[in-house]
């Protein structure tokens, strides 16, 4: 089974770091894996995404048109990336800072309140793990004890502590993520 994803927002969310944990998830479970960022000179506040790709074969090329599943976290990625979505994919976005939502009916919509939910419960530093759940949740590709493995890979020791906190948030958004009707 092969899953393409693209994860799109502003640099500062996460976005690059979330498709990084994903990757680093699918090579805990022998998966092949791709990972493909692009960001412009602005680091925050800019725009960023991430193509990641994992797939049980041998991956032809990290370069996509179309995904299976589009991570949207604010209104210009959405306007970019919504077309990209195959038909029968997947669209997880934060309604946080989207004026517009997303229109399509031949794919799957979901909507994680991840900003408000980690505003509200002192999580703001792993929001994009709040989100990363959402995706776990509708797309179990990769266990959640990966996830914490590829997590503790990709951060520094110093922050090991954060581990709980990242799981918490995780479990968060499987929770709070919820299929919207368009």
């Amino acid at each position: 089974m092969q899953h393409e994803i693209i994860i799109a927002g502003f640099g500062g969310q996460g976005v690059l770091s979330m498709g990084k944990i994903l990757a680093y998830a699918g090579l805990m479970e022998d998966k092949e894996v791709s990972w493909f960022p692009s960001y412009g000179p602005e680091q925050r506040g800019g725009t960023a995404n991430v193509t990641v790709i994992l797939s049980d074969e041998r991956i032809s090329s990290p370069v996509l048109n179309e995904y299976d599943i589009a991570i949207i976290l604010n209104q210009p990625s959405l306007e970019k990336f919504e077309h990209c979505v195959k038909r029968g994919g997947i669209l997880i976005y934060d309604g946080y800072g989207i004026t517009k939502p997303p229109t399509r009916n031949d794919i799957d919509i979901y909507e994680v309140d991840a900003m408000n939910t980690a505003s509200s419960e002192n999580m703001s530093k792993v929001f994009n793990m709040i989100i990363l759940g959402g995706l776990l949740k509708t797309s179990p590709m990769v266990k959640l004890e990966s996830v914490m493995a590829g997590l503790k890979k990709s951060l520094p020791e110093r922050h090991h502590k954060l581990l709980p906190m990242n799981e918490k948030a995780i479990l968060k958004g499987m929770e709070i993520i919820r299929k919207t009707g368009v």
